[in-house]
């Protein structure tokens, strides 16, 4: 990675919670709300926006592990504010603390970890992963 990331830089992502958002499985709207699965993509979101200027072109950024709580419901057309902040860096490891919020006030919190990787490590793994599915 290049140099310059440090622990307190931060990124938001906003965004229109649409019916693209909402809760459903399989097709099927449980609740005309914004959905834990796209508050999970827009805290990861964020989280990417802080490590893009330093990855060096033989690099890329993985997800590693992502926890959230959800606390509560958003309505279709309400804005939505994700702040993504550094909590943790290591040469290979970036941890950011993530809060989600509405025009009423907070609506989820959580954690994201990214792993940073050499691109061809990634194809390698992805050419071995085909491998092992085409002899199962």
């Amino acid at each position: 990675m290049k140099t310059g990331l440090k622990v307190g830089a931060e990124a938001v992502v906003t965004a229109m919670v649409t019916e693209e958002m909402f809760a459903q499985f399989e097709g099927n709207i449980v609740h005309r709300a914004y959905s834990t699965v796209a508050m999970v993509y827009h805290m990861e979101w964020a989280s990417r926006k802080i490590i893009l200027p330093y990855l060096e072109e033989h690099e890329e950024g993985v997800g590693g592990a992502v926890s959230v709580k959800h606390i509560a419901p958003t309505a279709e057309g309400t804005m939505v504010y994700v702040k993504a902040v550094v909590t943790k860096l290591t040469p290979n490891v970036i941890v950011t603390a993530v809060e989600i919020r509405n025009e009423s006030g907070l609506i989820g919190i959580g954690e994201v970890k990214q792993g940073i990787v050499l691109k061809e490590t990634m194809e390698s793994r992805l050419k071995q992963s085909m491998t092992t599915q085409e002899s199962n």
